[in-house]
């Protein structure tokens, strides 16, 4: 049980905010609650509200992201297919990865509920690494289960020449469609 004096919630929000505004990577839920001595579903609920108020937060694997505009006016940015055996995962993010590109979400078209995003930001191969773990250790499905493989990326980097060069290693690799 936590012990001392817990943060408010317009304090705890503001906290939350502030921090997500000056990182630079993803901050864990965990690493909040800490901060602001209260417990990490305390901090979930924070974000939703922090969201209803149309704060540009997401969450990814590794932890809470603010999205910044000024961000996306620096990188390059472009939507890649791909389909692959579950296995060659950690494949595909090595490849991409290794040129400099952060691959910031998956996404697959369900035939019931239409396009389903999730952000997962992963940039090199340790975030990588850390993405399968936590889908091995939850028992949990890639999104791509749901469609045969195919799957679509998200992917960022500081000039067009990385992500081309990623794509063909992917090509070569017989990932990307």
């Amino acid at each position: 049980m936590k012990t001392g004096k817990k943060m408010s919630s317009s304090n705890r929000q503001q906290l939350i905010i502030e921090m997500l505004k000056g990182a630079k990577r993803p901050i864990s839920g965990s690493d909040f609650a800490s901060k602001a001595n209260v417990s990490r579903q305390v901090i979930v609920q924070d974000v939703s509200i922090l969201k209803a108020k149309n704060e540009p937060i997401i969450a990814t694997s590794q932890g809470y992201l603010y999205l910044k505009d000024e961000k996306d006016d620096v990188l390059e940015r472009t939507v890649i297919a791909c389909k692959h055996e579950a296995e060659q995962t950690l494949k595909e993010l090595y490849l991409i990865v290794d040129h400099g590109v952060t691959i910031k979400d998956v996404k697959v078209e369900h035939a019931v509920y239409g396009d389903l995003t999730a952000s997962i930001c992963v940039g090199n191969r340790k975030e990588a690494d850390q993405f399968l773990e936590k889908i091995n250790a939850s028992d949990t499905s890639y999104l791509s289960s749901l469609t045969d493989g195919v799957h679509l990326h998200t992917l960022e980097a500081d000039s067009m020449d990385k992500i081309e060069a990623a794509c063909q290693d992917l090509k070569k690799a017989g990932i990307m469609i």
